[in-house]
């Protein structure tokens, strides 16, 4: 008998907003029904209350140097300087990223002019007239030339690894011509779904090791190239010829690179390996962003429900797990996967320090393939999102970071050295070490209105939930500046030092993103129906409603328009929900307009400059989608619903190309409806026969610029 708790029969019987159980039970590890992680009673706000400050005194940012936005704009990488440029005999100088949108036709004048799709719950993927859309891969679709087809009741984990993994989220495309012809196509891979994967699947200890390595190999990364189709904004997966940088990295034999402080240390060393330096595998790879210099990072967030027999680990070690989400009371907790059977590296009662070789900020090269991804310890552990960099006005290079778990914390990093221009070789050498070093911060958020929370969401007396805030230094370099913990601590247990420093605990800070255009950096705070709630903390200016069902965006405006300050001022332009309750704002603009949204989840900007918003587990009842709205001018907080995915699925992504003809997302878990089953699907996305997440790409019938 498995200990792992059954799904009813076809029911949806949501939680925690409005995902179903069975994404909870996959996604996270049933998370909400764990007791909270951060127990801290560390000052929320504290005595930071200053003088107060209106929307009209918010500090503007200024102009980003002289940053133009590429190919890789969408992703939040900053171009100008050349997308990548591969070792000598490895792989070819690849086009600098301003190629694409250096004033082309294909961008458009800012104006979002397309008609809003109405909400809906349709199962299949919905997009406004005059565009249209494709799927450009699925999952088991070929990566690696010589994949075998994919054969749902043979599937191997030999297979897998050579095809598109399971649950897609994040997604990067990057340039491989100047032409704008080819591309490659950078993918996560965040967590599997056994129950949709297997037929005849009855239960988590009835799966053969070789089906749990199927499912391991599911896990990670690809990278695929991608061909436009005919000149429109279409795109597809090469299917024929060499390929040479397609690839596949997963959980089940890829090597990772320690980078930074953290390397080498005792907190990482296990018996298989001495030295602290190679991790093998990735896990739950969330969201992303793509570099300056051509590579993406990728964010390990829900790791830690992979591990079990944290019961039975070192006594000295239990705080340091519980903190971080793993139990310490249960040899297989709620949702535990028991990889532990095809892997005992996951068995904390043999390997206690295994979990901490997870949770961190993960680079990859697509432009080599040969390269060794690494994982970034400069840039701390917890449970990444995402990260997204934008270099300042000094050249350093600024990453933000959220950590996605209720009541935590959001980060930023900046790099010790400065970004090298060019699109040499010397230069990219020199651009792949910025985040191996360098100084991490926390956020503490100060408030105006303080007096005026309530937890209704009411609009505070100035018109505007807004205040000051400061970045707490933590660490830099190997020089801790938190009392009580080394900088390999920091690194390591790096909620621990959030907690000492006091930083505001937010509603579940996901995806984090400077734009390009402003330097301003937005951040998606999905939800917390914990907010207020027994003796949880209750609202405040920047997390304003108690059992906050849908979420909210952050506005946050460095001190002078430099991205490395210490200091920002903050808003929240938008809070989340049907635009016809009063706790809901859009930034002062007329609510009658406005399409409704709830949890917004990640966050990415078009080659004008628009905020991209996509939804995970909508708490007003129907399909998760993608919004857009201006950030400036009149038109900002005119939010407009531009597609809806499938039934059960969430919205992932979004990327748009640097041109703005092509916006791609990846629909993850179609179909992840509580009794659900392969032989009884609640979605059949997208071929009619089976649920099958998978990226797709929407461009507008007359090529002109998506969204405008």
């Amino acid at each position: 008998m498995s200990d792992r708790p059954r799904l009813l029969p076809l029911l949806s019987t949501p939680r925690h907003g409005s995902r179903d159980a069975m994404t909870c039970l996959y996604r996270c590890g049933n998370a909400c029904d764990h007791p909270v992680p951060n127990t801290s009673d560390n000052e929320y706000f504290g005595d930071m209350v200053n003088a107060e400050v209106s929307r009209r005194g918010l500090v503007r940012a200024g102009a980003v140097g002289a940053l133009v936005l590429g190919f890789g704009g969408a992703a939040g990488a900053v171009a100008g300087t050349g997308a990548a440029a591969a070792a000598p005999g490895s792989a070819p100088v690849v086009p600098e990223a301003t190629a694409f949108s250096a004033g082309g036709r294909g961008v458009g004048n800012g104006a979002l002019t397309f008609k809003p799709i109405p909400p809906n719950t349709l199962d299949t993927f919905v997009v406004p007239n005059g565009y249209d859309h494709a799927v450009v891969i699925r999952w088991g679709d070929p990566v690696l030339p010589g994949a075998p087809a994919f054969n749902l009741h043979r599937q191997t984990a030999a297979a897998q690894a050579k095809q598109f993994g399971y649950n897609n989220d994040y997604v990067g495309v990057l340039p491989l011509d100047k032409g704008g012809k080819r591309a490659l196509l950078v993918v996560n891979h965040e967590y599997t779904n056994e129950d949709l994967m297997f037929p005849g699947f009855t239960s988590q200890d009835a799966l053969t090791v070789e089906q749990v390595k199927v499912a391991m190999a599911a896990h990670g990364m690809s990278v695929v190239e991608i061909e436009r189709v005919a000149g429109t904004g279409q795109w597809r997966a090469v299917a024929s010829g060499r390929r040479p940088y397609n690839r596949r990295v997963d959980a089940l034999s890829s090597n990772f690179e320690l980078t930074g402080p953290v390397a080498g240390t005792d907190f990482v060393k296990t018996a298989a390996d001495p030295k602290g330096r190679t991790v093998v595998g990735t896990l739950n790879n969330c969201a992303g962003g793509v570099t300056p210099w051509g590579t993406v990072l990728s964010g390990e967030e829900n790791f830690n429900q992979y591990f079990v027999g944290g019961d039975a680990a070192p006594e000295a070690d239990k705080p340091r797990l519980a903190r971080y989400g793993i139990s310490t009371t249960a040899r297989y907790p709620s949702g535990s996967r028991k990889w532990d059977r095809a892997a005992d590296r996951f068995d904390l009662a043999k390997h206690p320090n295994e979990a901490n070789r997870h949770g961190w900020i993960v680079e990859i090269d697509p432009y080599d393939p040969e390269s060794r991804p690494r994982k970034h310890t400069a840039m701390g552990r917890f449970k990444h999102e995402g990260a997204n960099v934008i270099v300042a006005k000094s050249g350093h290079v600024v990453a933000y970071m959220g950590d996605d778990e209720r009541f935590d914390y959001l980060y930023k990093f900046v790099s010790d050295k400065k970004f090298m221009k060019g699109n040499s070789w010397v230069a990219r050498k020199h651009n792949l070490t910025l985040l191996e070093s360098g100084t991490l911060y926390v956020a503490k958020l100060d408030q105006t209105s303080a007096d005026e929370i309530d937890g209704s969401g009411k609009l505070p007396s100035d018109g505007a939930f807004n205040g000051k805030g400061r970045w707490i230094k933590l660490v830099s370099g190997n020089r801790s500046y938190v009392d009580g913990m080394t900088a390999a601590e920091v690194l390591t247990f790096t909620r621990f030092a959030g907690d000492k420093v006091g930083a505001t605990k937010m509603d579940r800070p996901e995806d984090v993103e400077p734009s390009l255009h402003t330097g301003k950096v937005y951040v998606a705070l999905t939800n917390n129906t914990n907010r207020g709630v027994g003796s949880n903390p209750k609202a405040d200016e920047a997390n304003p409603r108690n059992a906050n069902r849908h979420g909210q965006i952050l506005e946050l405006v460095e001190d002078r328009g430099d991205n490395t300050s210490d200091a920002f001022t903050w808003s929240l332009p938008i809070v989340c929900g049907d635009p016809a309750d009063p706790a809901t704002y859009f930034s002062g603009y007329d609510k009658t307009k406005v399409s409704p949204i709830s949890c917004p989840d990640n966050v990415a900007f078009d080659a004008t400059g628009n905020l991209w918003i996509s939804t995970d587990g909508n708490a007003l009842g129907s399909n998760d989608g993608l919004f857009a709205t201006a950030t400036e001018g009149p038109e900002r907080g005119h939010l407009k619903q531009f597609l809806t995915v499938p039934f059960g699925a969430e919205t992932c992504g979004p990327f748009i190309t640097g041109d703005n003809r092509s916006l791609f997302v990846a629909v993850q878990h179609p179909g992840e409806i509580t009794g659900a089953t392969v032989e009884n699907p609640a979605s059949t996305w997208p071929d009619g026969d089976y649920a099958k997440p998978g990226v797709v790409v929407t461009w507008r019938l007359d090529g002109g610029p998506v969204g405008s």
